[in-house]
């Protein structure tokens, strides 16, 4: 039986917690100027990954 074989994006955007998953909130990377303060403020530091997306994280990264 082959190895199997860790999705390469999915690895570079989640990281394993004693929880669950957590990963870096979106809408962070261009077009900042017109967005509130507020909200750029609440998208800072990382979010944990819903309950209901887990198990397709978990496929995708089958070695961690």
């Amino acid at each position: 039986m082959p190895k199997l074989k860790t999705n390469r994006g999915a690895a570079k955007r989640f990281r394993a917690t004693a929880n669950g998953f957590k990963h870096r909130a979106t809408g962070r990377n261009h077009i900042l100027t017109k967005k509130p303060h507020k909200r750029k403020r609440n998208l800072r530091g990382s979010r944990h990954v819903d309950k209901s997306d887990v198990n397709s994280v978990i496929q995708m990264l089958p070695n961690v």
